[in-house]
């Protein structure tokens, strides 16, 4: 099914007048103060420091307490065998001057 083919409106809007945009004037470009590099970069570098530093001080924090953990989990075993040598030194002396009757507590 095929449609008649579709003929255009009687009146077709044209253009007739020509619209002029105002330019803005130079006068607010000129009114915005010269930018100063050297107080913009003295800013950047003074914020960039203040996150810098912030950074920093967390991820010396997480590493030194890493360090500190390893380093605890690697001295117990020691501290415990250290330790027991010494109780057992000081338990067998006891022992044995209680057994020969010249123990320190006998008296009390």
């Amino acid at each position: 099914m095929s449609l008649p083919p579709r003929t255009p409106p009687k009146f077709v809007p044209t253009l007739t007048e020509v619209v002029e945009v105002p330019v803005p004037s130079a006068a607010p470009i000129a009114s915005v103060p010269p930018l100063d590099l050297v107080a913009f970069e003295e800013q950047l570098l003074h914020r960039v420091m203040q996150r810098l530093d912030a950074l920093l001080e967390q991820r010396v924090q997480q590493a030194l307490a890493r360090v500190v953990e390893e380093q605890t989990r690697s001295v117990v075993p020691r501290l415990r065998e250290e330790l027991e040598t010494v109780l057992g030194h000081a338990l067998s002396e006891v022992l044995a001057q209680e057994l020969a009757g010249a123990g320190p507590l006998r008296g009390e």
